[in-house]
């Protein structure tokens, strides 16, 4: 949840902060020549996309996961558990948002004066770590804490409208939002046991996301440079229930994350 609030705040405070900084950009830019005066008058162009990433969850929990007691069948053989012997609490799961990279390509079609279609099909590559903290039952200091760690490897197909102010000489402020389509292509497949069961959540592989962001331009004299802070809220539960440990104190799962992209269209 922190993370989200803190994700939501910088976009915002991105998009509040336009009015004020424009003047400015004015200001310092007034005596200066224009740049690619004609540039956004074409009917659609091209460019690429570069971004860090910070991949995160959304974790719906069960009312009573905490009072739940977990059998030692819901346990399998793994190295993170193979000292657990006895019937379970977990006390808390937690996600703990990591860095990861987003490359792609740009593609704007003109809708008119200030609004933009844009499709920028990108790979974003990244790990979500998942935290919990367990009690074993009968055993002395049996509060333990440890990581599961879900790499994901994402093939995006972001289809976003672009809202762009009057452009002041070589510099203009914009808010993008839309929808993404999602495929994540790292498999799960090294972490089966001979029982078919994964050692870890089991998440789809599909999901839809919405995305809101803000950003600005710069008209370079040979293309334009823009930088980016978009969040992007999974609108999918991804989580498939194995009936194990690592699922049956959760309801759904659902993927988050904060990019800070530079664009060179």
């Amino acid at each position: 949840m922190k993370f989200i609030l803190k994700s939501i705040k910088t976009v915002v405070l991105l998009t509040v902060m336009m009015p004020f900084v424009i003047p400015q950009s004015v200001v310092a830019q007034q005596d200066k020549p224009q740049n690619l005066r004609l540039y956004d008058n074409q009917p659609y162009h091209f460019g690429f996309i570069i971004g860090l990433n910070q991949m995160s969850y959304s974790i719906n929990t069960k009312e009573s996961f905490q009072t739940t007691l977990h059998e030692t069948d819901e346990f399998i053989a793994d190295g993170d558990y193979s000292l657990v012997s006895n019937p379970t609490y977990v006390r808390s799961i937690n996600p703990v948002p990591n860095y990861g990279f987003t490359v792609g390509v740009v593609g704007n079609l003109r809708l008119g004066k200030y609004f933009d279609l844009r499709l920028i099909p990108s790979l974003s590559f990244g790990s979500r770590v998942i935290h919990y903290d367990i009690v074993e039952t009968n055993v002395d200091n049996g509060h333990q804490g440890f990581n599961k760690s879900i790499f994901s490897a994402f093939v995006e197909f972001p289809l976003l409208v672009k809202y762009k102010s009057k452009r002041y000489n070589n510099f203009a402020a914009y808010v993008i939002g839309g929808g993404n389509f999602k495929i994540d292509l790292a498999s799960q497949k090294k972490e089966k046991t001979e029982d078919g069961y994964i050692k870890n959540i089991r998440v789809n592989r599909g999901d839809i996301a919405a995305e809101i962001g803000a950003g600005v331009d710069f008209y370079t004299g040979y293309f334009k440079f823009g930088i980016e802070a978009k969040m992007s809220f999974g609108l999918l539960n991804i989580m498939n229930p194995q009936g194990l440990f690592y699922d049956t104190s959760i309801n759904s799962i659902q993927n988050r994350m904060f990019q800070i992209s530079f664009t060179f269209e």
